[in-house]
């Protein structure tokens, strides 16, 4: 294979999960090395892409941030269509944003791709002194869901890169053949038609 299976590779993956548990710091932090304290409140959808290098091949992860208020869901369940990846986010320190993953996974089920790899992510980690969650317990959960699992600190920058790569990792090796990825699992996005400004796409601004 040439150097242009890069372009053959386009994994779409959400990040699912309560308001205020981190999932834009943390796709910020992943995509481009940021974070911000005062973040405010994802209104609607918002994606960015990230090129992720597998042995001789490169994935193109088209991430996307929906917004975790009740109230916005109707909005982004549509997103979750052609998802063949998801980061279920909680924040160790607030149980009621772990209580509720399970409603989180049974809509990702509902809407992704009937095999969507979902990893379970444990943000917030350098609140370790007011944790709320402990890991053997979300670790638990995700085995018995047959789950990844990982601890992340977006704003130390922790784990951040191991979450998302295991997740595109995940996809690659869950699928088998080239065939069935191109086949089943390949977004419709030429990616000739995409220049470096096109990076990051938001649907509806911050506000």
């Amino acid at each position: 294979m040439g150097s242009d299976v890069a372009y053959n590779f386009i994994f779409k993956v959400v990040l699912v999960g309560e308001s205020g548990v981190g999932k834009s710091n943390l796709l910020s932090r992943f995509t481009e090395n940021k974070f911000t304290l005062d973040s405010r409140t994802t209104i609607g959808v918002e994606f960015s892409t990230q090129t992720i290098q597998l042995g001789q091949a490169s994935i193109r992860a088209q991430i996307w941030d929906t917004a975790g208020l009740e109230r916005y869901r109707a909005i982004t369940s549509a997103y979750y269509r052609g998802a063949v990846g998801a980061l279920l986010v909680y924040d160790i320190t607030k149980k009621p944003t772990y209580e509720s993953v399970e409603r989180w996974l049974s809509e990702l089920y509902d809407h992704a791709h009937p095999r969507v790899v979902v990893i379970l992510v444990g943000n917030k980690t350098d609140l370790e002194s007011n944790r709320s969650v402990t890991s053997e317990e979300a670790k638990h959960y995700a085995e018995k869901k047959g789950l990844l699992f990982v601890e992340t600190s977006a704003l130390e920058s922790t784990n951040v890169e191991v979450a998302f790569n295991n997740v595109v990792s995940e996809i690659y090796r869950r699928l088998g053949s080239k065939e069935v990825i191109q086949r089943d699992f390949r977004a419709p996005v030429s990616l000739r038609s995409q220049t470096r400004a096109e990076d990051k796409k938001p649907c509806c601004r911050n506000i």
